[in-house]
């Protein structure tokens, strides 16, 4: 059975910037392939803002491989691809839904 919305914690992982990078990289190519994913919720934590900044920076370099990436800070319901994103997975029970949380980013898949 498939499950629309998936986490990766990749923040409190102990992994270096880029063992994280790959980590998240392995993990998206993964769901992609599969296709039984619609939405990745990724924890970088807020540490020292690196790997958030790191996490950002690639989603931005895949520009065209996702409906859309989310920054926590922007995930609510009043959000148009927040609303779409969580509609199309389901509409997962989350607690950080409206939190403003910027230690996570969330990706839609296509």
């Amino acid at each position: 059975m498939s499950k629309p919305f998936k986490i990766i914690d990749i923040g409190h992982s102990g992994f270096t910037i880029d063992e994280a990078i790959a980590e998240l990289e392995t993990t998206v190519s993964d769901y992609i392939f599969y296709g039984n994913t619609r939405a990745l919720k990724i924890i970088h934590g807020h540490g020292s803002g690196a790997l958030k900044k790191a996490v950002r920076e690639w989603c931005i370099s895949q520009e065209g491989r996702f409906q859309a990436v989310i920054y926590g800070e922007d995930y609510d319901l009043f959000d148009q691809n927040s609303a779409a994103m969580r509609a199309d997975s389901g509409s997962p029970k989350d607690i950080d839904l409206g939190k403003k949380n910027s230690a996570i980013t969330y990706i839609w898949f296509r």
